[in-house]
Protein backbone atom coordinates (compact mmCIF):
# COMPACT_ATOMS: atom_id res chain seq x y z
CA UNK A 1 0.00 0.00 0.00
CA UNK A 2 1.83 3.08 -1.27
CA UNK A 3 1.18 6.32 0.57
CA UNK A 4 3.72 8.44 -1.32
CA UNK A 5 1.08 10.41 -3.25
CA UNK A 6 -0.87 11.26 -0.09
CA UNK A 7 2.35 12.20 1.71
CA UNK A 8 3.23 14.56 -1.13
CA UNK A 9 -0.23 16.15 -1.07
CA UNK A 10 -0.05 16.55 2.70
CA UNK A 11 3.32 18.25 2.42
CA UNK A 12 1.91 20.69 -0.13
CA UNK A 13 -1.09 21.41 2.09
CA UNK A 14 1.08 22.05 5.13
CA UNK A 15 2.95 24.73 3.17
CA UNK A 16 -0.06 26.22 1.40
CA UNK A 17 -1.27 28.81 3.91
CA UNK A 18 -0.34 31.65 1.56
CA UNK A 19 -1.65 29.92 -1.58
CA UNK A 20 -4.83 31.03 -3.39
CA UNK A 21 -8.00 29.49 -1.90
CA UNK A 22 -8.76 27.70 -5.18
CA UNK A 23 -5.43 25.87 -5.06
CA UNK A 24 -5.90 24.87 -1.41
CA UNK A 25 -9.40 23.58 -2.13
CA UNK A 26 -8.10 21.57 -5.08
CA UNK A 27 -5.33 20.02 -2.99
CA UNK A 28 -7.82 19.13 -0.24
CA UNK A 29 -10.10 17.43 -2.77
CA UNK A 30 -7.17 15.44 -4.15
CA UNK A 31 -6.12 14.40 -0.64
CA UNK A 32 -9.67 13.23 0.12
CA UNK A 33 -9.73 11.13 -3.04
CA UNK A 34 -6.40 9.58 -2.09
CA UNK A 35 -7.76 8.71 1.35
CA UNK A 36 -10.65 6.93 -0.35
CA UNK A 37 -8.23 5.07 -2.60
CA UNK A 38 -6.30 3.92 0.46
CA UNK A 39 -9.58 3.05 2.27
CA UNK A 40 -8.38 5.32 5.08
CA UNK A 41 -11.28 7.73 5.58
CA UNK A 42 -12.40 5.52 8.46
CA UNK A 43 -9.93 3.77 10.76
CA UNK A 44 -10.09 -0.01 10.79
CA UNK A 45 -8.35 -2.60 13.00
CA UNK A 46 -6.35 -3.75 9.98
CA UNK A 47 -5.22 -0.26 8.93
CA UNK A 48 -1.43 0.09 9.34
CA UNK A 49 -0.25 2.64 11.92
CA UNK A 50 1.57 4.65 9.24
CA UNK A 51 -1.64 5.01 7.21
CA UNK A 52 -3.69 5.89 10.32
CA UNK A 53 -1.21 8.62 11.18
CA UNK A 54 -1.14 10.01 7.65
CA UNK A 55 -4.95 10.01 7.43
CA UNK A 56 -5.32 11.81 10.74
CA UNK A 57 -2.72 14.40 9.76
CA UNK A 58 -4.49 14.99 6.44
CA UNK A 59 -7.92 15.47 8.03
CA UNK A 60 -6.52 17.75 10.75
CA UNK A 61 -4.71 19.84 8.15
CA UNK A 62 -7.95 20.07 6.16
CA UNK A 63 -9.84 21.19 9.25
CA UNK A 64 -7.35 23.94 10.08
CA UNK A 65 -7.18 25.16 6.49
CA UNK A 66 -10.99 25.26 6.34
CA UNK A 67 -10.97 27.67 9.28
CA UNK A 68 -8.38 29.85 7.54
CA UNK A 69 -10.54 29.79 4.40
CA UNK A 70 -13.57 30.76 6.53
CA UNK A 71 -15.50 27.63 5.55
CA UNK A 72 -17.28 26.54 8.76
CA UNK A 73 -19.33 23.78 7.07
CA UNK A 74 -16.21 22.18 5.61
CA UNK A 75 -14.47 22.47 8.99
CA UNK A 76 -17.42 20.74 10.69
CA UNK A 77 -17.24 17.85 8.22
CA UNK A 78 -13.52 17.42 8.88
CA UNK A 79 -14.14 17.49 12.63
CA UNK A 80 -16.80 14.78 12.34
CA UNK A 81 -14.52 12.64 10.17
CA UNK A 82 -11.77 12.99 12.77
CA UNK A 83 -13.90 11.75 15.69
CA UNK A 84 -13.33 8.03 14.95
CA UNK A 85 -9.58 8.67 14.84
CA UNK A 86 -9.74 10.46 18.19
CA UNK A 87 -11.34 7.41 19.79
CA UNK A 88 -8.28 5.31 18.97
CA UNK A 89 -5.48 5.12 21.59
CA UNK A 90 -2.49 7.25 20.71
CA UNK A 91 -0.31 4.14 20.78
CA UNK A 92 -2.07 2.92 17.61
CA UNK A 93 -0.48 5.79 15.69
CA UNK A 94 3.09 5.13 16.81
CA UNK A 95 5.51 4.30 14.03
CA UNK A 96 9.24 3.84 14.01
CA UNK A 97 11.07 7.17 14.23
CA UNK A 98 7.82 9.18 14.28
CA UNK A 99 6.67 11.11 17.33
CA UNK A 100 4.12 13.44 15.68
CA UNK A 101 1.36 14.42 18.07
CA UNK A 102 -2.32 14.83 17.32
CA UNK A 103 -3.78 18.30 16.95
CA UNK A 104 -6.98 17.15 18.62
CA UNK A 105 -6.98 19.89 21.25
CA UNK A 106 -6.67 22.67 18.68
CA UNK A 107 -9.30 21.21 16.35
CA UNK A 108 -11.72 20.55 19.21
CA UNK A 109 -11.16 24.00 20.68
CA UNK A 110 -11.97 25.55 17.31
CA UNK A 111 -15.11 23.41 17.06
CA UNK A 112 -16.21 24.60 20.51
CA UNK A 113 -15.63 28.19 19.44
CA UNK A 114 -17.65 27.62 16.27
CA UNK A 115 -20.54 26.20 18.32
CA UNK A 116 -20.33 29.24 20.57
CA UNK A 117 -20.57 31.67 17.66
CA UNK A 118 -23.59 29.73 16.37
CA UNK A 119 -25.30 30.02 19.74
CA UNK A 120 -25.40 26.22 19.98
CA UNK A 121 -24.93 26.04 23.75
CA UNK A 122 -26.41 22.54 23.98
CA UNK A 123 -23.86 21.23 21.48
CA UNK A 124 -21.10 23.23 23.19
CA UNK A 125 -21.75 21.68 26.59
CA UNK A 126 -22.30 18.19 25.16
CA UNK A 127 -18.81 18.22 23.61
CA UNK A 128 -17.31 19.81 26.72
CA UNK A 129 -18.88 17.29 29.10
CA UNK A 130 -17.58 14.43 26.97
CA UNK A 131 -14.07 15.88 27.19
CA UNK A 132 -14.36 16.34 30.94
CA UNK A 133 -15.46 12.73 31.47
CA UNK A 134 -12.62 11.48 29.27
CA UNK A 135 -10.00 13.56 31.08
CA UNK A 136 -11.38 12.64 34.50
CA UNK A 137 -10.86 8.98 33.59
CA UNK A 138 -7.20 9.82 33.02
CA UNK A 139 -6.96 11.77 36.27
CA UNK A 140 -6.55 15.04 34.38
CA UNK A 141 -8.47 18.29 33.88
CA UNK A 142 -9.01 20.68 31.00
CA UNK A 143 -7.72 23.81 32.71
CA UNK A 144 -4.18 23.35 31.43
CA UNK A 145 -5.24 22.93 27.78
CA UNK A 146 -4.95 26.38 26.21
CA UNK A 147 -7.04 25.45 23.17
CA UNK A 148 -9.97 24.02 25.13
CA UNK A 149 -9.89 26.51 28.00
CA UNK A 150 -10.07 29.47 25.57
CA UNK A 151 -13.67 28.91 24.32
CA UNK A 152 -14.68 27.78 27.81
CA UNK A 153 -13.58 31.11 29.26
CA UNK A 154 -15.28 33.05 26.46
CA UNK A 155 -18.56 31.23 27.08
CA UNK A 156 -18.39 31.92 30.82
CA UNK A 157 -17.61 35.62 30.32
CA UNK A 158 -20.43 35.98 27.78
CA UNK A 159 -22.85 34.43 30.24
CA UNK A 160 -21.61 36.81 32.96
CA UNK A 161 -21.81 39.80 30.64
CA UNK A 162 -18.07 40.43 31.11
CA UNK A 163 -17.66 41.86 27.63
CA UNK A 164 -14.44 43.67 28.49
CA UNK A 165 -12.75 40.32 29.12
CA UNK A 166 -14.11 38.90 25.88
CA UNK A 167 -12.84 41.98 24.06
CA UNK A 168 -9.34 41.52 25.42
CA UNK A 169 -9.33 37.77 24.75
CA UNK A 170 -10.29 38.16 21.08
CA UNK A 171 -7.41 40.51 20.35
CA UNK A 172 -4.64 38.99 18.23
CA UNK A 173 -2.31 38.66 21.22
CA UNK A 174 -5.05 37.02 23.29
CA UNK A 175 -5.81 34.01 21.08
CA UNK A 176 -4.01 30.67 21.52
CA UNK A 177 -3.23 30.26 17.80
CA UNK A 178 -3.65 32.04 14.48
CA UNK A 179 -6.71 29.95 13.57
CA UNK A 180 -8.59 31.23 16.62
CA UNK A 181 -7.87 34.80 15.52
CA UNK A 182 -9.99 34.22 12.41
CA UNK A 183 -13.10 34.40 14.62
CA UNK A 184 -12.21 37.98 15.56
CA UNK A 185 -12.04 39.05 11.93
CA UNK A 186 -14.77 37.21 10.04
CA UNK A 187 -17.34 39.67 8.74
CA UNK A 188 -20.47 37.53 8.78
CA UNK A 189 -20.77 35.01 11.61
CA UNK A 190 -23.98 33.56 13.03
CA UNK A 191 -25.77 34.55 16.22
CA UNK A 192 -24.59 34.60 19.79
CA UNK A 193 -27.20 34.25 22.47
CA UNK A 194 -26.81 35.64 25.93
CA UNK A 195 -29.22 35.23 28.83
CA UNK A 196 -29.53 35.93 32.51
CA UNK A 197 -32.27 35.19 35.00
CA UNK A 198 -34.19 36.95 37.77
CA UNK A 199 -35.82 34.38 39.97
CA UNK A 200 -37.85 32.07 37.77
CA UNK A 201 -37.89 34.55 34.87
CA UNK A 202 -35.27 34.67 32.15
CA UNK A 203 -34.46 37.74 30.12
CA UNK A 204 -32.88 36.80 26.79
CA UNK A 205 -30.99 39.14 24.45
CA UNK A 206 -29.93 38.19 20.94
CA UNK A 207 -27.10 39.83 19.01
CA UNK A 208 -25.82 39.65 15.43
CA UNK A 209 -22.06 39.65 14.88
CA UNK A 210 -21.21 42.49 12.49
CA UNK A 211 -17.53 43.31 11.97
CA UNK A 212 -15.96 41.46 14.87
CA UNK A 213 -17.21 38.78 17.21
CA UNK A 214 -16.89 40.98 20.27
CA UNK A 215 -17.83 44.52 19.32
CA UNK A 216 -20.78 43.41 17.19
CA UNK A 217 -22.03 41.20 20.00
CA UNK A 218 -21.73 43.92 22.63
CA UNK A 219 -23.39 46.55 20.45
CA UNK A 220 -26.38 44.44 19.49
CA UNK A 221 -26.75 42.99 22.99
CA UNK A 222 -26.91 46.51 24.41
CA UNK A 223 -29.23 47.74 21.67
CA UNK A 224 -31.64 44.85 22.20
CA UNK A 225 -31.63 45.31 25.96
CA UNK A 226 -32.01 49.09 25.69
CA UNK A 227 -35.08 48.71 23.50
CA UNK A 228 -36.72 46.75 26.29
CA UNK A 229 -35.42 48.81 29.18
CA UNK A 230 -35.91 52.44 28.12
CA UNK A 231 -38.49 54.45 26.18
CA UNK A 232 -35.71 56.74 24.85
CA UNK A 233 -32.06 57.76 25.29
CA UNK A 234 -30.05 60.92 24.48
CA UNK A 235 -27.87 60.40 21.41
CA UNK A 236 -24.76 61.39 23.39
CA UNK A 237 -25.46 58.66 25.96
CA UNK A 238 -26.19 56.10 23.27
CA UNK A 239 -22.84 56.84 21.60
CA UNK A 240 -20.94 55.82 24.74
CA UNK A 241 -23.30 52.97 25.52
CA UNK A 242 -22.96 51.41 22.04
CA UNK A 243 -19.20 52.00 21.65
CA UNK A 244 -19.74 54.20 18.58
CA UNK A 245 -17.25 56.88 17.57
CA UNK A 246 -19.62 59.69 16.59
CA UNK A 247 -23.19 60.82 16.96
CA UNK A 248 -23.56 60.39 13.20
CA UNK A 249 -22.72 56.71 13.64
CA UNK A 250 -25.40 56.53 16.32
CA UNK A 251 -27.99 57.99 13.94
CA UNK A 252 -27.03 55.50 11.20
CA UNK A 253 -27.15 52.61 13.66
CA UNK A 254 -30.52 53.77 14.99
CA UNK A 255 -32.00 54.04 11.50
CA UNK A 256 -30.78 50.54 10.73
CA UNK A 257 -32.74 49.20 13.69
CA UNK A 258 -35.86 51.22 12.95
CA UNK A 259 -35.45 53.60 15.89
CA UNK A 260 -36.81 57.14 15.75
CA UNK A 261 -34.26 59.98 16.07
CA UNK A 262 -35.75 63.31 17.11
CA UNK A 263 -34.52 66.40 18.98
CA UNK A 264 -31.25 64.84 20.08
CA UNK A 265 -32.85 61.67 21.44
CA UNK A 266 -33.45 58.12 20.25
CA UNK A 267 -36.95 56.76 20.73
CA UNK A 268 -37.40 53.01 20.79
CA UNK A 269 -40.49 51.51 19.13
CA UNK A 270 -43.05 50.07 21.49
CA UNK A 271 -43.11 46.28 21.53
CA UNK A 272 -46.84 45.63 21.80
CA UNK A 273 -46.38 41.90 22.01
CA UNK A 274 -43.84 42.20 24.85
CA UNK A 275 -45.84 43.50 27.81
CA UNK A 276 -43.45 43.88 30.75
CA UNK A 277 -44.07 44.67 34.37
CA UNK A 278 -42.44 47.61 36.12
CA UNK A 279 -40.23 45.22 38.06
CA UNK A 280 -38.96 43.57 34.85
CA UNK A 281 -38.16 46.96 33.33
CA UNK A 282 -36.21 47.96 36.42
CA UNK A 283 -34.30 44.68 36.37
CA UNK A 284 -33.41 45.12 32.69
CA UNK A 285 -32.42 48.74 33.20
CA UNK A 286 -30.16 47.85 36.08
CA UNK A 287 -28.58 45.07 34.04
CA UNK A 288 -27.87 47.41 31.14
CA UNK A 289 -26.26 49.96 33.43
CA UNK A 290 -24.19 47.36 35.26
CA UNK A 291 -23.03 45.38 32.23
CA UNK A 292 -22.37 48.18 29.74
CA UNK A 293 -21.51 51.56 31.19
CA UNK A 294 -18.91 49.92 33.41
CA UNK A 295 -17.44 48.12 30.40
CA UNK A 296 -17.35 51.30 28.38
CA UNK A 297 -15.06 52.83 30.99
CA UNK A 298 -12.93 49.69 31.28
CA UNK A 299 -12.56 49.32 27.51
CA UNK A 300 -10.96 52.77 27.36
CA UNK A 301 -8.01 51.28 29.23
CA UNK A 302 -7.82 48.29 26.87
CA UNK A 303 -8.20 49.89 23.44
Amino acid sequence: MSTSKLSDLLSQLQHSSSSPPQKITSLLSSAKRELLTLDALLPRPTTPASVLLLARQTLETGALLSIRLQQPDAFTRYYQQLLPFYEIPESSFQTSGNDLKSQRSKVTGLYLLLLLTKGDYAGFHTVLEGLEVEQAGKGKGLEGDEFISYPVKLERWLMEGSYDRVWGATKRDGVPSEEFGVFSEVGQLPLLLYSWGEGSKEFVCQGSLASQVLIGTIRDEIASCSEKAYPSLPIANAKNLLFLESEGSVVSFAQGRGWVVKDGRIYFPQQQDDMRTEKEILVASGQVIENTIGYARELETIV
